[in-house]
């Protein structure tokens, strides 16, 4: 199931992103916040959409993959600071690719 495969995708995502949290929180706490709550919601939707009727689900999946474009974008200003190196953000940004696409899928069933 394609909404199971996501979850578990993004759920690795956000192990990925944690010690990160802290390299980049000690050089700008404002960034490390909204990091963690974007990376927070890409699972959190995703577990919404699971468990709701077909519109809801659709609308989740599709703030899921807003959310996973919120994580790539702190992850770039994070790397473009200096926070984290460019491979490490490289990286995540192509985990987050699935993610999002997978869920732009998800949201135009």
């Amino acid at each position: 199931m394609q909404s199971e495969n996501v979850y578990i995708r993004a759920r690795r995502v956000v192990r990925e992103v944690a010690p990160l949290l802290r390299v980049v929180r000690a050089q700008d706490r404002a960034l490390a916040d909204q990091l963690k709550r974007a990376a927070q919601s890409v699972v959190l939707n995703i577990a919404e959409a699971r468990g709701s009727d077909a519109g809801n689900a659709r609308a989740r999946f599709a703030t899921a993959c807003g959310s996973a474009k919120e994580v790539q974008a702190a992850l770039h200003i994070a790397s473009d600071w200096g926070y984290i190196g460019s491979q490490t953000a490289t990286h995540l940004d192509r985990r987050l690719d699935e993610v999002c696409a997978i869920t732009w899928c998800l949201a135009k069933r």
